[in-house]
């Protein structure tokens, strides 16, 4: 889910002749000006991403917490950015469009809080070891992820897509309840479920979380 707003051109003493920033710069100085804005609004900050579209500049705010994001709270968020980046000039003189959104399926879970918030979905998940996993998170905190393996599955290794089979000495996890250290799982995906599972906290499984991208002038 996401809200765009068309920022026009931001305010402040950026000159037209000044050398623009690289756009490393520009996402470390929209960090500092908005993460304490997201953090009191019960948010936490979880990606930016500047890039051009057409004659704007697109910048895009990915905000995350543990009970969800909702179409109000982004409302609410894309107002305070909006007004923060009205008032500053880190966006100097160039037309931008604002979109502030909550992570889509695709978001790798790679932090504690990724696989906290991902209890109760369908991941696949490479092991450091070697091989892969597909279960349910059961359970996660700071340090480890309890998951109902489904099965494993060889021939992917910690590095994603098309990495290496685990060796021969590599034994692939049994079936059953799991838990792992966060140092021994990759980059998890969840995976797309068009049905929950009985009990489920999730809704409709991950189909409702799908995002589109602002599609500016």
């Amino acid at each position: 889910m996401s809200v765009e707003s068309r920022g026009g051109r931001a305010q402040g003493g950026r000159g037209e002749g000044t050398a623009r920033p690289t756009r490393e710069a520009v996402v470390a100085e929209l960090t500092g000006l908005l993460a304490p804005a997201v953090a009191e609004a019960g948010f936490e900050l979880e990606e930016i991403d500047v890039r051009p579209a057409g004659r704007r500049r697109l910048v895009k705010i990915v905000v995350d917490g543990d009970g969800g994001v909702g179409l109000d709270d982004i409302a609410k968020v894309s107002e305070a950015a909006s007004a923060l980046l009205d008032a500053s000039d880190v966006m100097g003189a160039s037309p931008y469009v604002l979109e502030v959104t909550s992570p889509g399926v695709d978001r790798p879970l790679t932090e504690a809080r990724h696989w906290r918030r991902a209890v109760g979905r369908l991941v696949a998940v490479p092991l450091t070891a070697g091989g892969q996993v597909e279960g349910r998170v059961v359970a996660a905190d700071d340090e480890t992820v309890e998951i109902e393996v489904a099965g494993a599955r060889r021939g992917k290794g910690a590095g994603g897509r098309g990495g290496r089979s685990a060796g021969p000495g590599t034994a692939a996890p049994e079936a059953g309840r799991r838990r792992f250290a966060l140092a021994e799982l990759g980059r998890g995906r969840v995976q797309v479920e068009f049905k929950a599972p009985a009990g489920s906290s999730r809704g409709n499984g991950a189909a409702e979380e799908t995002r589109s991208p602002a599609q500016p002038d």
